[in-house]
């Protein structure tokens, strides 16, 4: 989102986390804004029962973490390398002084704060509401608009887990499982080699 030179320039550096280490943890105060590079990201925390509940995943070039920074509140989930990844850290003072003195940048993440809080409010309307089937297309539909799904011969490739969608939508898996398969059948999606295609 922000490019690499200019978020050096105000003293931002790189760091490799190996999959399944935590760059933040729910209730500590943020210090950092942090862009991705490369790899994969989870903003995640647990129920009473120890049940995962994925607030979101965040992929290269995407930025995550930022509300509680600006906030100076605690972080309300934690951020956890799903895959080997490396990530841009720029300390909250030099964030800050990037942000006031490149006004365009501002926007951009404006927009992209914005855009996050559209998903959530329809995510939140559409678990309230709506059958396992919608809210899967939904939340696949959301992914292929902003996550930069690829597109291959087969149709978009959906880069979720059946675990992170039951975590992104709080269905179990085995519902998940069994409503990708009825949409199979009606012809919304496809599965080839166990890969989930729109």
């Amino acid at each position: 989102m922000i490019a690499t030179p200019l978020l050096e320039k105000y003293g931002a550096s790189k760091k490799f986390y190996e999959k399944t280490t935590t760059v933040f943890e729910e209730g500590k105060l943020p210090t950092h804004y942090y862009q991705i590079v490369s790899g994969e990201i989870k903003m995640n925390n647990y129920n009473d029962e120890g049940r995962e509940f994925i607030q979101g995943i965040f992929y290269k070039d995407q930025s995550f973490g930022e509300p509680p920074l600006f906030l100076n509140q605690k972080y309300p989930a934690s951020a956890v390398a799903v895959e080997d990844t490396e990530i841009l850290c720029l300390s909250k003072s030099g964030f800050m002084k990037l942000l006031e003195e490149n006004p365009s940048i501002s926007l951009k993440i404006i927009e992209n704060l914005a855009q996050r809080l559209y998903y959530k409010s329809v995510m939140a309307a559409e678990m309230s509401t709506q059958e396992p089937e919608h809210l899967i297309l939904k939340l696949m539909d959301h992914g292929i608009a902003y996550f930069n799904f690829k597109k291959e011969a087969n149709g978009y490739l959906i880069n979720f887990t059946r675990q992170q969608i039951g975590d992104l939508t709080g269905l179990r898996v085995e519902t998940v499982i069994r409503t990708i398969k009825t949409l199979e059948k009606k012809g919304l999606l496809k599965i080839i080699n166990r890969k989930v295609y729109r």
